[in-house]
């Protein structure tokens, strides 16, 4: 098992918290909403999100409950190694507060599409742009 400095949130922790927000925003809820549906201050849902405190089973149980997602939800995609975790924090660290905004508003958008056929090609569509962007990046 690696390391970990004392005051640093555990990558499973932080990995969880993550997963527990990005749900919450796909339903579009607010903290404070999950934080009362589960007993807690929006403050604790902040910190369980963060990583900066671990979320008990029932506790997570109970926000499975309210997030309509089974409890094995939040450990799905969990990478086997600490550099793969350390990787997808350095991506979202280099992200400045805007485009971490529109990413989760996308992905609201696309989660609040319920017919899978639209989805699909909602990425098609995007994987043709980001096509074209590449090509035409690389005449310039």
């Amino acid at each position: 098992m690696a390391e970990t400095k004392d005051d640093a949130p555990h990558p499973i922790d932080a990995y969880v918290g993550g997963r527990i927000r990005l749900r919450r925003v796909q339903l579009g809820m607010s903290q404070t909403a999950l934080a009362e549906r589960i007993g807690v201050s929006f403050q604790a849902v902040q910190k369980y999100e963060s990583g900066d405190i671990r979320i008990s089973a029932s506790r997570l149980y109970e926000a499975a409950q309210v997030l309509e997602a089974p409890p094995a939800y939040f450990f799905e995609g969990y990478p086997d190694s600490l550099a793969a975790a350390n990787l997808a924090q350095a991506t979202l660290d280099a992200m400045d507060a805007p485009q971490q905004r529109e990413i989760m508003s996308l992905i609201r958008g696309f989660y609040g599409i319920r017919d899978r056929h639209v989805q699909t090609e909602i990425l098609r569509l995007i994987a043709r742009l980001a096509q074209r962007a590449g090509a035409t990046e690389d005449a310039a």
